[in-house]
């Protein structure tokens, strides 16, 4: 809902264990926007720690500073008032491009919600690591989109059933660079900073990844998460050219890989979920 004076009013439903959050933005440094809690229970992540927010409580700022992500840990409904009608657009932006990473998941032969388990499982591996609210917003639309350069790839080289040429697979390898260039041009703050988890997560830990080879602490954190959730993904996966394996296979070749391809750190605290599952 807009009123006159251009003030925009959303109502928000939350189920739990689902996230939202606000970021700032540089083209708007006068807008005010505040978030008011009509019920349930939520956890607000910012840099200075966590605050639990119950029904009544408010926050706001005039601008937005930095990144807040929300956590719902019941139910919980509230609202979103921004005195300028910017919610939508990057509502509706960045909604397409989910949408379009799903449909190109699909015709790579992964299920519709693929990419849902790719951001869930990345974001819970990210929590347990204590990354911060802006790290874990950039981690969400990461690794919701982190295939979303797959768009650019030919569909005779995407839905090839046999192994790709050598050709092939240098056009498949750039869908990395391809993403991270869709997400900059969208001028969306939180799309932006996705942007480096998108080229980065088929990177890996000793430089044996693309596109630039980086190794260690060269590669973001968050990128080292998805490209472990997507790795452990695909290994049990059913794809029109192969068959899943399973979890504990999955889960000895990780290990196996530990320090090699995949960061340790991030590792052991996957396996702390996944093992406890």
């Amino acid at each position: 809902m807009s009123s006159y004076d251009g003030t925009e009013i959303i109502h928000h439903e939350l189920k739990t264990g689902a996230r939202w959050g606000m970021s700032p933005d540089e083209d708007t440094t006068d807008t005010l926007e505040a978030v008011y809690i009509l019920s349930g229970k939520l956890t607000m992540h910012t840099t200075k720690g966590d605050h639990q927010l119950e029904p009544g409580d408010h926050v706001a700022a005039q601008p937005v500073s930095e990144h807040l992500v929300f956590t719902a840990l019941s139910d919980s409904t509230f609202l979103y008032v921004s005195s300028k009608p910017i919610f939508h657009h990057y509502f509706n932006e960045t909604r397409e491009l989910e949408l379009l990473a799903v449909n190109i998941e699909k015709k790579d032969g992964y299920t519709a919600d693929h990419c849902e388990r790719i951001k869930d499982l990345s974001m819970l591996v990210g929590e347990k690591m204590g990354l911060n609210s802006e790290a874990l917003q950039k981690l969400h639309f990461g690794a919701l989109l982190h295939d979303i350069g797959k768009t650019k790839v030919p569909e005779s080289i995407l839905l090839k059933p046999g192994k790709l040429t050598s050709d092939e697979w240098t056009v498949m390898k750039d869908h990395t660079r391809f993403g991270a260039d869709i997400l900059k041009k969208t001028n969306i703050p939180h799309l932006i900073l996705a942007a480096e988890i998108v080229e980065q997560h088929h990177e890996r830990y000793d430089g044996s990844g693309y596109p630039k080879g980086l190794e260690k602490e060269q590669m973001s954190l968050e990128s080292a998460i998805v490209g472990l959730v997507d790795s452990f993904d695909a290994i049990t996966s059913d794809r029109v050219y192969q068959k899943g394996r399973s979890k504990e296979s999955a889960l000895a070749e990780i290990k196996q890989l530990r320090g090699i391809k995949y960061h340790p750190d991030v590792v052991d605290t996957f396996l702390s979920i996944i093992e406890n599952d």
